[in-house]
């Protein structure tokens, strides 16, 4: 790609800001110095350095973020916060989006990436990629319910999902659940407690397929996923 594309797209600054850069004789690459900011250049394999600083290029970016209460999955809105408002400028630039959504008031894990290829492995329904939530649930939780959820519930509007599989942690008058499930419906896991006449007061999610929420990420910090993660993501194949 051009050399004055792959500065702004890493935040060197505007075409115009870049080509200023280059003017100055700051850019070389595999140390000759630039100034045509036509010239073109492949970042995986030249080096590009700027002020004598080394450009880390990547095609893509994995980040898993820990959403809290009141942020939209959303790449922008009007009025209300993102999920990408809370992304450092150097992270942002990348232009990453949320894979799948949680509603407003639900927290925890969130996957952002720019792969658009594997962000729709991920999401397709054939996938049956499965979800871990943690809840707490305004009532009893039951083996009823246990069973009930296994079978698949009747949501509000007469959808029938499919099974879920519900493990009863703490059970009382406030009940503590995980719930695993392989869709991803409007508000679903609220709705499958509702269709069994109890309610859900607190949402986390903790997993997603073989990536799981780092409990060392504070509400509304986020990392980088290791290579590890990355490549369990790229090979995952759900049962």
């Amino acid at each position: 790609m051009r050399i004055d594309k792959l500065l702004a797209n890493l935040g060197y600054g505007s075409r115009k800001e870049v080509k200023k850069l280059l003017k100055s004789g700051a850019v070389k690459i595999d140390g000759e110095t630039v100034k045509d900011a036509k010239k073109h250049v492949d970042p995986k394999i030249n080096q590009v350095t700027v002020h004598g600083e080394t450009v880390e290029y990547k095609e893509f970016i994995y980040l898993m973020m820990n959403k809290p209460q009141g942020v939209l999955s959303a790449t922008e809105d009007a009025y209300q916060e993102t999920v990408l408002d809370l992304l450092e400028l150097e992270d942002a630039i990348y232009k990453p989006f949320p894979v799948g959504r949680l509603d407003k008031d639900t927290e925890g894990l969130l996957l952002l990436t720019n792969d658009g290829q594997l962000a729709h492995r991920l999401l397709s329904p054939k996938k049956h990629v499965p979800k871990t939530y943690f809840a707490v649930i305004d009532g009893e939780v039951t083996e009823k319910d246990v069973e009930a959820f296994r079978k698949g519930v009747t949501l509000d509007d007469g959808y029938l999902t499919k099974p879920g599989e519900l493990k009863i942690l703490k059970s009382g008058i406030r009940s503590d659940i995980e719930l695993t499930i392989t869709e991803g419906k409007f508000h679903q896991v609220k709705r499958m407690f509702e269709a069994v006449g109890k309610r859900v007061v607190y949402l986390k999610r903790i997993s997603m397929g073989p990536l799981r929420l780092d409990e060392d990420l504070e509400l509304g910090e986020y990392r980088e996923l290791t290579d590890e993660e990355i490549e369990s993501l790229q090979n995952y194949e759900a049962k």
